[in-house]
């Protein structure tokens, strides 16, 4: 079964476990909201497409993993949309779940999701519990503090930011855990895939921060310019179209590069090269990224 099919069926079962007689329906109205129809689900697909260049003698715990972080992933979008954060009316080309179902059950589906994800890892390793420790601490400290998600948008709320630490915390945190959950789940050292998960991450930031300059909102089914909006550090802003693209390509030739000897290579090398090609603006020409 292909990363992407295991990703949504793992997925439907966290979402359908809280749609229960007993639960408030609009909560469980809400996180699916937030859930489906997907997006990319980029991180879990690349989890999976590393767990299995691993061996992927756990499928249920990589299953788990990688979807714990989607589900992180699409708490964070919830909480970043919010009126306090960025006050976007849209996400994936709907109303984002503020809009949809008020602010005070849009702050609770962000918190019930968090819970979510780490509620489906414990279940999921049961059965190879040698292995849970890792995985639950590796996919904690990508959305704690000092450089998980949470940090990374608490970076928004200092005076000033460097630029790399900002996008390493609030996005490049995740790619990393996805790497570093999808080797620990198959029960292989994860160390040479921290360098990959770090350059995909950063690379996925340049990428957002190029298109947040150059698309438009019918693209990204999201509000654009929210990094001038917000005065947030920004690739193109500190080193310009060429120069961001430039870094862009860098990072996408040097996440390939890193990818330890496996038999899975090719089939990662693909996955990045499908993303960078994926993220390309219509109206700029990144073909060689």
């Amino acid at each position: 079964m292909d990363p992407l099919t295991r990703t949504e069926q793992t997925l439907a079962a966290a979402v359908a476990a809280v749609e229960v007689p007993g639960s408030p329906p609009r909560l469980g109205a809400a996180i699916r909201h937030a859930v489906f129809p997907r997006g990319a689900r980029i991180r879990p697909r690349l989890c999976l497409s590393v767990a299995r260049a691993c061996g992927d003698d756990a499928p249920e715990l990589a299953n788990a993993a990688g979807a714990a972080i989607e589900l992180l992933h699409c708490a964070s979008l919830v909480h970043d949309d919010l009126p306090c954060f960025d006050d976007a009316d849209i996400r994936r080309g709907k109303p984002s779940v503020h809009k949809a179902f008020g602010e005070p059950l849009a702050v609770l589906t962000g918190d019930a999701m968090i819970v979510m994800a780490f509620e489906i890892i414990a279940r999921a390793g049961a059965t190879h519990p040698a292995r849970l420790a890792p995985v639950l601490l590796t996919i904690a400290r990508s959305v704690g503090a000092p450089v998980g998600i949470t940090a990374g948008q608490a970076w928004e709320c200092e005076p000033a930011a460097v630029l790399r630490d900002y996008q390493r915390a609030k996005t490049g945190s995740l790619f990393v855990a996805a790497t570093i959950a999808g080797a620990a789940a198959a029960g292989a050292d994860p160390t040479p895939w921290q360098a990959v998960g770090e350059q995909i991450g950063e690379a996925y930031q340049v990428a957002d921060d190029i298109r947040d300059a150059v698309a438009d909102e019918a693209e990204l089914g999201k509000p654009i310019n929210q990094d001038i909006v917000h005065a947030r550090p920004n690739a193109v802003h500190e080193l310009g179209l060429n120069g961001a693209v430039e870094r862009l390509q860098a990072l996408v030739a040097g996440s390939m590069a890193a990818i330890p000897d496996c038999p899975g290579a090719g089939e990662l090398q693909a996955l990045i090269m499908s993303e960078a090609k994926r993220l390309k603006p219509k109206k700029l020409d990144l073909a060689a990224a």
